[in-house]
């Protein structure tokens, strides 16, 4: 079985590193001039599975599908088949995190042979990283990859992820743990040394000193780049990172650019250009 890593520098590799988004809240929504409901959210989906058929990976933010229940996530399991059959890797931005059979639940949900099982899932470690071992192995075992949340742009997280501790923050002390996974697993010398491993970490782009990612071994989730004030030449301050390893996230920024399809493909490949020697 081919894992997660492999796939994703195969993928970066021909396609390019940007991860544009899928976020259908309800502004763009209206601003597509579509229904705030379970249609007007398929609408916008198929605009976005059209546009992005060219891209490495795409990230559906589940969070605005989850909102009209069960006919959301219904859109959401086409929207992963759709954009599969386009070649596309599919990370869903669930940021699920918790502990023993309810975190397997998760797993088997996200990473097992669920419907809404993707090529990835965002994890949020802070009931401890130990506690994502369940989604952790499933992953691992069914091809999938976990991206860890590590240092996140929100002012609300510093008074955590930058805590120091062990003379290290927090966040890096994350980093550390899922390299230390990738290590275990040998998926940062899967396929030679310029492989990735499966399992990745989120670093917001607005971060002044973002971690050390130079032992990670796996990609590093980059959002924040455009709307939320992420500039692309902020990239090249992630210490250690090494090519096709940088996953620039972009949402709104392209998906204002809706609903034409070539206008929103266009968007996409402006953001794909200006990081594609920075990534």
């Amino acid at each position: 079985m081919t894992g997660f890593g492999a796939r994703l520098a195969d993928a970066v590799a021909r396609r390019g590193p940007l991860c544009p988004g899928i976020d259908p809240h309800a502004e763009l929504l209206a601003a597509w001039g579509l229904t705030a409901d379970a249609d007007g959210l398929q609408r916008f989906c198929d605009v976005c599975v059209q546009a992005y058929a060219d891209f490495a990976i795409v990230k559906p933010q589940v969070a605005f599908f989850e909102q009209y229940g069960a006919a959301g996530f219904a859109v959401l399991e086409r929207t992963i088949v759709a954009l599969r059959e386009q070649g596309v890797l599919v990370l869903a931005d669930a940021k699920r995190g918790d502990i023993g059979s309810t975190m397997a639940a998760y797993a088997r949900a996200w990473a097992g042979d669920s419907p809404l099982a993707a090529d990835a899932v965002t994890a949020s470690p802070y009931l401890g990283f130990g506690s994502l071992r369940p989604l952790l192995d499933t992953a691992l075992a069914t091809g999938r990859g976990v991206f860890v949340l590590a240092a996140t742009s929100n002012p609300e997280g510093a008074s955590v992820q930058r805590a120091v501790a062990g003379g290290r923050t927090v966040a890096q002390a994350i980093v550390d743990a899922a390299a230390g996974v990738n290590r275990a697993v040998g998926g940062a010398v899967e396929g030679g040394r310029d492989r990735l491993g499966s399992v990745g970490v989120v670093v917001g782009a607005t971060l002044a000193d973002p971690p050390d990612v130079s032992a990670l071994g796996g990609p590093v989730l980059v959002p924040g780049v455009g709307a939320q004030g992420g500039r692309p030449e902020a990239l090249g301050g992630f210490a250690g990172a090494r090519p096709g390893q940088l996953l620039p996230a972009v949402s709104r920024d392209v998906l204002r650019a809706g609903p034409d399809v070539a206008a929103v493909r266009a968007a996409a490949e402006r953001f794909r250009d200006a990081v594609a020697h920075l990534a």
